[in-house]
């Protein structure tokens, strides 16, 4: 059995990993990424972020088609099949995949293939496919994401009962479907196929679209799913989930039956700690198999910190990986160590939705005495000139100081426009303030201006 031994060992390539991997390379640290998957880039490169933002955008780009009167005069309206606007995302993941193998080799990192798991608090085994490895570390960084969470109640072998991970293998394209999830991810997916055509019926046991977004601007999601054919029924529980040769039934405990051609889970998601050995450095994950840290990423083992997914919110590609970078800062004691805190919202629905801040909600129960500026996209020169009339800017700032406490975002590049202002509350003093957007020229026409167009239309509100 081959020994190794290594500074710094990190488990899972995804983006947290690799943050964290190439943050202690850099500081000359001998550093191994173990990945038990074939290829590097961990969920987000293969089942999430990348292809379900690659899926959107060729979806938008067949619902332009269909809808602009400019390309009428050259054709008919045409809709594509699932697998076909799939390709496009494939092309991508693989572009992803070489270059972050690239970043390892060229960084002098070791990528292990193999499922970890601890001996003890300073050696792992890997078991790779065909040799078992022992690897001794001085600190370790777990990194090894998520999966949707998969009730028992629900047989997911059938072929047609999807997870968010497994509808990257749809082989067809379904007149009807059902998602049960209205989150992020249900959201996203209800865009994508309605896109493509698809009835949908998006099942949400709560009582809003995305109740952590400020209710303006869900309610706005709300309206596009309804109006673009997905209907959405709140407060609704399944009680049984039943596959047959012809489709799904999804019976409700409201006692409401539907039936559709396909059926996709998108509700919740579960840390991979399972399999880790974990018990034998004594650690222990919740319920949902996510691991506890403080706010510098540590487990209660200091020598072993987690980042991404693994410790739950907010479980987002970007912060995972500014999460896996801070907790090896911790580790080299360099001077960018970061708790993440300050992360923006991006949700690709169509159209997309952006916000970082406070909502409106937040402001009023905290008694802040605070207004709005508005901007909505149909009076931008530039969405007029795009055909992306749909959306607005929403300025949150306080009366008296004009600080800018919110910043929510809906419509074409939201998940873009919304880093402006993320750049401007960041900033200290009187430098965080709505007479930043007043006293600068934005290029025109530009969708950047409406900070300028929202911060005049704040101004005018104070009294």
């Amino acid at each position: 059995m081959a020994e190794h031994h290594y500074d710094v060992v990190v488990i899972g390539a995804g983006p947290s990993g690799e943050g964290a991997a190439m943050n202690a390379a850099k500081h000359n640290k001998r550093v191994a990424i173990i990945e038990d998957k074939a290829t590097v880039g961990g969920n987000c490169t293969h089942w999430g972020t990348i292809p379900s933002k690659a899926l959107r955008h060729s979806v938008k780009q067949i619902i332009t088609f269909n809808t602009n009167q400019m390309f009428r005069d050259i054709g008919e309206p045409r809709w594509f099949s699932f697998p076909r606007v799939l390709q496009s995302a494939q092309k991508v993941i693989g572009k992803q995949v070489k270059l972050r193998t690239q970043f390892y080799s060229r960084n002098r990192v070791d990528l292990l293939n193999g499922r970890a798991a601890f001996l003890d608090k300073n050696r792992l085994e890997i078991r790779g496919h065909k040799s078992v490895e022992t690897i001794h570390f001085k600190q370790a960084i777990v990194a090894t994401g998520s999966r949707p969470y998969l009730p028992p109640d629900v047989d997911f072998r059938h072929h047609r009962i999807y997870n968010s991970d497994s509808i990257l293998n749809l082989s067809h394209t379904p007149r009807t479907l059902i998602i049960y999830g209205a989150g992020v991810i249900g959201s996203e997916y209800a865009s994508i196929f309605a896109g493509l055509g698809v009835k949908v019926d998006l099942i949400n046991p709560g009582s809003r679209l995305l109740s952590f977004l400020d209710d303006e601007i869900s309610d706005a999601l709300s309206y596009h799913l309804r109006n673009n054919g997905v209907l959405v029924r709140h407060n609704e529980q399944y009680e049984t989930v039943k596959g047959d040769d012809h489709g799904v039934v999804v019976t409700l405990q409201s006692g409401k039956k539907i039936r559709a051609d396909a059926f996709l889970w998108c509700n919740g998601r579960s840390g991979n700690t399972d399999n880790l050995g974990l018990d034998k450095v004594g650690l222990e994950p919740n319920s949902r198999g996510q691991l506890a840290v403080d706010d510098h990423y540590r487990t209660e083992v200091e020598h072993i910190y987690a980042v991404g997914d693994v410790i739950g919110w907010p479980s987002l590609a970007s912060a995972a990986y500014d999460q896996g970078r801070s907790a090896s800062s911790d580790v080299v004691q360099d001077e960018y160590f970061r708790f993440v805190d300050d992360v923006p919202t991006g949700i690709y629905t169509i159209p997309e939705i952006s916000s970082v801040g406070k909502t409106e909600r937040e402001l009023t129960e905290a008694k802040v005495p605070y207004d709005v500026g508005q901007a909505f996209f149909k009076d931008l020169a530039r969405a007029q000139i795009t055909g992306e009339a749909v959306g607005m800017l929403k300025l949150l700032f306080h009366r008296e100081t004009r600080e800018i406490l919110g910043i929510h975002c809906f419509g074409d590049q939201a998940a873009e426009i919304v880093h402006i202002g993320q750049a401007i509350m960041n900033q200290e003093g009187e430098a965080n303030s709505l007479n930043y957007f007043i006293n600068t020229t934005f290029n025109y026409p530009t969708m950047a201006e409406a900070y300028r167009v929202a911060a005049l239309n704040g101004l005018n509100r104070i009294f």
